[in-house]
C-alpha cells in the first residue's frame, strides 16, 4: 500500500534542495538557452534578452537535470541541452499565454506583448519553438523527439480546450483536469521521463517517472489556481485573482458553482459572461470562496494527485535524489508563489 501524504502548514524547502543538487548544471543550462536564443534581428536580440533577464523558477529544467541525476546519468551534456529544451517550450508557451490571456504582467514586469505588441510576441515564441526542434535533432534520439513533439502538441490542444470553454462556469471537473493536464501536466511528464530515456534505463523507469511527473504537474496547477483565490495571501500584499479578471474558469470556481444557491449561481454566471471584472466583484467571490471552504477542498482535490506521484517513485532504490524528488511533491502545494 502506498504512502498518504498529509500537507503540512509550514513551506518545506524542497525546492532549495533541489536547485541545490543540480546548481552547476543549471547555470550551464542557463548558458544553452542564452546561446540558443541568439539572433541577427535586432527585435529578436531585445525580446529574448527582455525575457531571460525575468528569471523564473526553472522548475522543468531542474526536473529533467535531476531526474537524469536519479538515473545515473552522468557523461556528456545531454541533460544540459534537454534541460534547455523543456524550458524553451514552457518560455514559449508563457509568451502565447500573454497573448491570449491579454495579461500585462509576468514575474513582476511587464509582458513581451504589452512592451512590443501580440504579433511580435506570438513569433519571438515561435522563434523559442524552433531553436527547441533544433535542440532535438541535435540530440538525434528519436524517442526524445518523439516525447516533446507530442508534448508541445499537446500543450497547444489544452491551450484551445480552455478557449473552448472560456466564461462556462458550470464546466465539468473532469474537463477542467484535462485542459490542465495538456497545458501543465504534459510538460512536466516529458521533463522527468527525458531523465530516464537518456540514462537507457527500461520502460518500467521510464512510466515510474512519467508518472511522477504527470501527477506534479497537476498538483502544482491545482495548487497555483487555488493560490488566485487565497484571501488570506492578500493580507500579505500579493496579488491575487488574475484568473477572475481575465475570465478563466477554474478548480475553485468550479467547486464553488456546486455549492452556491441558485441566486449566487445566476450572479456568478453574470460575471463570467462580462468582458470585464472589477475588484468589488472579486471581494464578493472571495467572500463566498471562504463561506464555502472552497480552498481547503481545492486543496484535498490536489492531495490526491500529491500521493499519486509520491508512490510512483518507490519504483526507485533509495538516494539523495529520491528524497529531493519525493519532497517536492508537498512544495508543489505548499508553496506561496
Amino acid at each position: 500500500m502506498g504512502t498518504v501524504i498529509q500537507l503540512k502548514k509550514q513551506l518545506n524547502d524542497s525546492y532549495s534542495d533541489l536547485r541545490r543538487s543540480v546548481e552547476d548544471k543549471l547555470i550551464l543550462v542557463e548558458e544553452k538557452i542564452s546561446s540558443k536564443l541568439a539572433s541577427k534581428v535586432d527585435l529578436v536580440h531585445k525580446m529574448t534578452d527582455y525575457h531571460l533577464k525575468t528569471g523564473g523558477k526553472k522548475l522543468r529544467a531542474l526536473l529533467t537535470l535531476e531526474t537524469a541525476k536519479l538515473c545515473g546519468y552522468s557523461k556528456g551534456s545531454r541533460d544540459i541541452n534537454l534541460a534547455a529544451c523543456v524550458e524553451l517550450i514552457h518560455a514559449a508557451t508563457l509568451m502565447h499565454d500573454d497573448v491570449i490571456d491579454s495579461a500585462d504582467i509576468r514575474r513582476g514586469k511587464k509582458t513581451l506583448n504589452t512592451v512590443w505588441g501580440n504579433q511580435s510576441s506570438i513569433l519571438v515564441g515561435d522563434y523559442l519553438l524552433s531553436r527547441c526542434f533544433e535542440m532535438m535533432v541535435e540530440d538525434g534520439n528519436i524517442e526524445v523527439l518523439k516525447l516533446l513533439s507530442s508534448t508541445s502538441s499537446e500543450i497547444a490542444q489544452g491551450e484551445v480546450l480552455q478557449l473552448q470553454h472560456k466564461g462556462e462556469i458550470d464546466i465539468l471537473e473532469e474537463t477542467y483536469l484535462k485542459i490542465i493536464s495538456s497545458k501543465t501536466a504534459s510538460l512536466f511528464a516529458a521533463a522527468t521521463k527525458v531523465g530516464a530515456i537518456i540514462s537507457n534505463k527500461d520502460s518500467k523507469y521510464k512510466e515510474a517517472l512519467e508518472f511522477y511527473g504527470k501527477n506534479l504537474g497537476l498538483t502544482f496547477q491545482i495548487a497555483d489556481d487555488t493560490l488566485d483565490y487565497n484571501s488570506e495571501l492578500k493580507v500579505f500584499g500579493k496579488k491575487i485573482g488574475n484568473d477572475f479578471f481575465e475570465g478563466k474558469v477554474t478548480l475553485p470556481i468550479i467547486l464553488l458553482y456546486q455549492k452556491i444557491d441558485q441566486d449566487d449561481k445566476k450572479y456568478l454566471k453574470s460575471l463570467f459572461n462580462k468582458e470585464k471584472r472589477n475588484n468589488e466583484e472579486l471581494d464578493y467571490i472571495l467572500n463566498l470562496i471562504k463561506k464555502n471552504n472552497i480552498i481547503n477542498e481545492c486543496y484535498k482535490k490536489a492531495e490526491h494527485f500529491i500521493n499519486l506521484s509520491y508512490n510512483s517513485l518507490s519504483a526507485f532504490d533509495d538516494s539523495e535524489e529520491k528524497k529531493i524528488l519525493k519532497n517536492l511533491t508537498s512544495f508543489s502545494i505548499e508553496r506561496n508563489f
